[in-house]
């Protein structure tokens, strides 16, 4: 096996049809995270970004995209943000992933999202999870049909859609939208949920936001940011950023206006985005790994994804394993465990919660100070 390490930006035209080749051969890689357009967008603002392109003789058969941090520490490209992650290759290819590693000068790669069907890395999983879809290959009504019998959320859904027309305005939906100024509003909405449920924000890193600032013009024939946006009235009351290929969407930062939180604005907006992606011939829509009771009642069936690693016996990688594999471990078992879950959601929460008052108590009185001088 033969491995050329490069920036993304370093990738001719000739590499790029030959990822989008790839990808396209395979069902299961329709996922935007494994397209070359992500990894070029990320690759402008991270300068560890790398792509480990594999040859045969002359020809090439897959591309590896990761990051390389410290001590030869990898991760999948845009690590923390991704959904989907893998080696996308030519059919029936097989690698020797500690031979890729070394030659991609990395004492391991770690990844949480790894896509099914990776047989070589197989192995090297520790945990398997599901992934929910809403599958609407056979159309929004039919996936409507069987989701009024499956769940009483969405049944209900339907009255909460129309009580919102009633209280606050006619309801509509633009399924695709560029307008950047509610593009700041959604991520404003999604940085307060952060901090309410005592999660990291990720807006707090100025590349993420440049990201998807970026993403947000990005249209090819496979592969765009998406904007979705619920309107009731004059009103914006939820919003989703995410990106599409022309199979696929995975959902990545929707967020409502928490004044509408009475009329589920968040599920009836995850209910347009389904009915507007059928529109448009996708598959199916890729809520992301998590329990969280809005996806089991959504969604049509699982996909599965692994989280793991690959460690090369070398002294870098000792180190990463007495750093990060515990700390790991502990929280699978607690995700694993609903009770231990909920009790760990609520103490976050509780955090946030916290962390809010206090930074509106300092806000007051900082103003009470400058008031007074």
């Amino acid at each position: 096996m033969q491995v050329a390490v490069a920036h993304p930006s370093e990738l001719g035209q000739t590499e790029l049809t030959t990822w989008r080749d790839f990808q396209r051969s395979r069902p299961g890689w329709a996922n935007p995270f494994l397209s070359p357009e992500f990894t070029l967008a990320v690759g402008r603002l991270r300068p560890q970004a790398r792509v480990g392109v594999l040859f045969d003789g002359h020809q090439i058969t897959g591309f590896f995209p990761f990051e390389k941090r410290p001590l030869g520490y990898g991760v999948p490209i845009a690590a923390g943000l991704t959904d989907c992650q893998g080696l996308v290759h030519a059919p029936d290819l097989d690698w020797d992933p500690q031979e890729l590693l070394r030659r991609c000068d990395l004492a391991v790669w770690e990844f949480d999202h790894l896509v099914d069907g990776q047989r070589p890395f197989a192995p090297y999983e520790v945990l398997r999870s599901p992934s929910p879809i809403i599958d609407i290959r056979g159309g929004f009504d039919s996936y409507m049909a069987e989701r009024r019998r499956g769940s009483p959320m969405v049944r209900d859904l339907p009255r909460k859609r129309r009580r919102l027309a009633r209280e606050v305005g006619e309801v509509r939906f633009v399924f695709d939208s560029r307008d950047r100024e509610a593009l700041r509003t959604v991520l404003a909405w999604k940085s307060a949920q952060y901090q309410r449920t005592g999660r990291a924000d990720r807006f707090a890193h100025p590349w993420i936001v440049a990201l998807i600032e970026q993403l947000l013009e990005e249209r090819t024939a496979d592969f765009s940011g998406l904007l979705s946006l619920l309107y009731a009235g004059d009103h914006l009351v939820a919003g989703h950023f995410g990106l599409r290929s022309n199979r696929v969407i995975p959902t990545w930062f929707p967020a409502y206006d928490t004044r509408f939180g009475r009329h589920s604005p968040g599920l009836l907006l995850h209910l347009a985005m389904a009915e507007g992606a059928a529109h448009a011939g996708v598959d199916h829509i890729d809520m992301g790994r998590g329990p969280k009771s809005y996806k089991e009642s959504l969604k049509s069936r699982d996909l599965a994804v692994a989280e793991g690693r690959v460690v090369r016996r070398v002294p870098a990688a000792a180190l990463h394993w007495a750093r990060r594999v515990p700390v790991r471990r502990l929280r699978n078992v607690v995700t694993d465990h609903p009770a231990l879950f909920r009790a760990a959601d609520r103490l976050l929460q509780t955090g946030g919660r916290v962390r809010t008052t206090l930074q509106k108590n300092s806000q007051r009185n900082s103003s009470r100070e400058r008031i007074h001088c």
